[in-house]
């Protein structure tokens, strides 16, 4: 019987972010470690310059192997140097010194490597840090971030953003976002009883498809302190939140909530437990980051396409010093291979 040929790893392809951050050095580092190295195979959205000038200045000798935008690297390339597919517009930017003329550029490597997840020729892509502010300066005021960009470039109606912290025991601590970069003062009045709808049912779609998990168990926090103390410290939990969890509970959904936030995130309530959805960025991000910082991944969930980037910044101060802690970066390239194979798996 003819034996059937091994799948090749899936193809990866990876946007440094800010070219004065350290995403290139961690885009470097990954290459001459081997990151996922027999897991997944990885080409890079960038210009070649970027990439040889913050090699020298790291004291690394790389080959870097040009190929033409959108196509797949070849084994030998793929072997023995870093695949990139060129993107024109980078403009010299020392480490630590963000460009605001650059901004076009960061942005056309998100769009290739939309482009190729798209057209299947990466099965997902893995995002360097960005510096907003860069990209606002540069002439796009309305920038608000990847996942808001991401969407918009894909036609997702609702991008969800979830950190997952894959090393924190039992099990890992995954948690989401209703809102995500807006104004605190915002918030409230954006939280609507359909949003909150969309958000849990991707978040309860993406954990089955692209984790696996047949039957996930969400907790849903509170907007308030103490989930709105019966009215008593805010109306919205008690007539926004709990009917929503309410309806999907008797469609069949394990969802529990709402929760008071401050005592959420202990041990009782995470027993069990596969994701828990928060209703703003520094109501659940500070807990994943304290647990799992250097090690956490993002993930955009409702995208028609797989991203994933690192936890952290742009570390301005750290590029180009050779410093820069990579754990992030392979975190994300290993569980982008993860989610790719649960994805291939009939």
């Amino acid at each position: 019987m003819k034996k059937t040929p091994e799948p090749h790893p899936p193809l990866l392809v990876v946007t440094p972010g800010e070219p004065a951050g350290i995403g290139p050095d961690l885009v470097i580092a990954s290459a001459q470690q081997g990151v996922g190295q027999g897991r997944a195979r990885m080409v890079v959205a960038s210009d070649p310059l970027l990439l040889e000038q913050r090699a020298q200045q790291l004291g690394v000798d790389i080959d870097i192997r040009c190929i033409a935008p959108g196509q797949p690297p070849s084994t030998n390339d793929l072997d023995h140097g870093l695949c990139v597919w060129p993107v024109p517009g980078y403009r010299n930017a020392p480490p630590g010194r963000p460009e605001a003329g650059n901004a076009g550029h960061v942005l056309a490597t998100l769009d290739l490597a939309v482009a190729a997840c798209r057209t299947g020729t990466a099965q997902a892509m893995v995002t360097g840090p960005i510096q907003k502010s860069a990209i606002i300066d540069g002439g796009y005021p309305d920038f608000r971030g990847h996942t808001e960009y991401l969407a918009a470039a894909t036609g997702a109606p609702l991008p969800v953003m979830m950190l997952v912290a894959p090393n924190t025991q039992p099990r890992p601590l995954r948690v989401a976002l209703v809102t995500t970069h807006l104004p605190l003062r915002q918030v409230a009045s954006a939280l609507t009883p359909e949003l909150l709808r969309q958000s849990l049912q991707v978040l309860l779609h993406d954990l089955r498809a692209t984790f696996g998990i047949a039957q996930p168990r969400v907790a849903v926090s509170g907007l308030n302190p103490h989930a709105g103390e019966a009215g008593h410290l805010g109306e919205e939990d008690a007539t926004i939140i709990a009917p929503v969890i309410d309806a999907l509970r008797a469609q069949g959904a394990q969802v529990e909530g709402p929760l008071p936030a401050d005592t959420l995130f202990t041990p009782r309530h995470l027993r069990g437990l596969d994701a828990v959805l928060t209703m703003y960025h520094d109501q659940g991000l500070p807990v994943l980051k304290y647990a799992g910082f250097g090690t956490a991944v993002n993930i955009t969930l409702g995208l028609p396409i797989l991203r994933l980037s690192v936890d952290h910044g742009t570390a301005l101060d750290l590029a180009g010093t050779g410093t820069a802690d990579g754990g992030s970066f392979a975190a994300a390239i290993a569980m982008a291979a993860d989610c790719c194979a649960q994805r291939a798996t009939p």
